[in-house]
């Protein structure tokens, strides 16, 4: 899967000033597919072998285009009503199925996003609090987050699930903070998906865009504060130094 080039510069510079509005910066929310490690091309594969399966869209494989449209960063209900509109039982049934299918591939697979332990050292360093919210299942996103080595580093995990709704609905991120015992004004996201970037601007909260893998036309839709590259990216470090510099004052 790849992403699309957009210059969003502009864009960028002009975000930045609701996070810089953060200081002191109090709490760090991660997404995590996507977000902390790439797996979304894991996600696919298995969405892609499993449809053809079962003979969906007449046996032809879903593209990565349908995938995004349709699939990423959705959480299982409203993909099962996506895939099939009229069966949801067996869709859920199917998305289980697939779940499970993931976690086998991704126990092998699966990669920290470029950067990832450089930001969540500078988290700790300053003693910031954090949390994954996701739309995932709750299995999948602990064995992520433990693939990866950061168990320790959460203070909490919430899940869509969990919530009366979950993305691209702000309640996940209202949870984390009520969770978290921290401020919105204080309070920044990371998120890689069209989706979870509405979940996070709805809930007040300004947001990171990761370009892992959407389209940064897509992305730039739902509004982020500021869209990356990855966890390395200058402008990232950019906006974290003035923090830094901001909280000293």
């Amino acid at each position: 899967m790849t992403i699309s080039s957009t210059d969003n510069s502009s864009s960028s510079l002009h975000g930045t000033s609701s996070l810089l509005q953060l200081a002191p910066l109090e709490a760090v929310l991660f997404d995590i597919d996507g977000t902390l490690c790439d797996s979304d091309p894991l996600h696919f594969y298995a969405f892609r072998e499993m449809l053809q399966e079962i003979g969906f869209n007449g046996g032809v494989p879903i593209d990565e285009d349908f995938f995004v449209k349709n699939i990423a960063g959705r959480h299982n209900e409203d993909i099962a009503s996506v895939l099939f509109p009229d069966d949801h039982e067996r869709g859920v049934k199917f998305l289980d199925d697939k779940e499970a299918m993931f976690r086998r591939i991704a126990k092998e697979k699966v990669e920290a996003v470029k950067g990832l332990y450089k930001v969540t050292k500078w988290i700790e360093d300053r003693g910031l609090k954090r949390a994954a919210v996701t739309n995932a299942p709750r299995e999948n996103a602990e064995l992520m987050i433990s693939l990866l080595g950061l168990s320790d580093f959460f203070q909490a995990v919430i899940i869509g699930s969990d919530c009366e709704r979950a993305k691209p609905f702000p309640d996940p991120y209202l949870k984390a903070l009520e969770v978290l015992k921290v401020s919105k004004e204080h309070t920044c996201v990371f998120e890689d998906s069209a989706s979870g970037i509405r979940a996070g601007v709805a809930a007040g909260l300004p947001t990171v865009g990761l370009m892992t893998r959407n389209p940064a036309e897509v992305l730039m839709e739902a509004k982020p504060a500021l869209l990356i590259t990855d966890y390395e990216d200058p402008k990232l470090w950019s906006v974290l130094d003035e923090l830094d510099r901001k909280a000293k004052v």
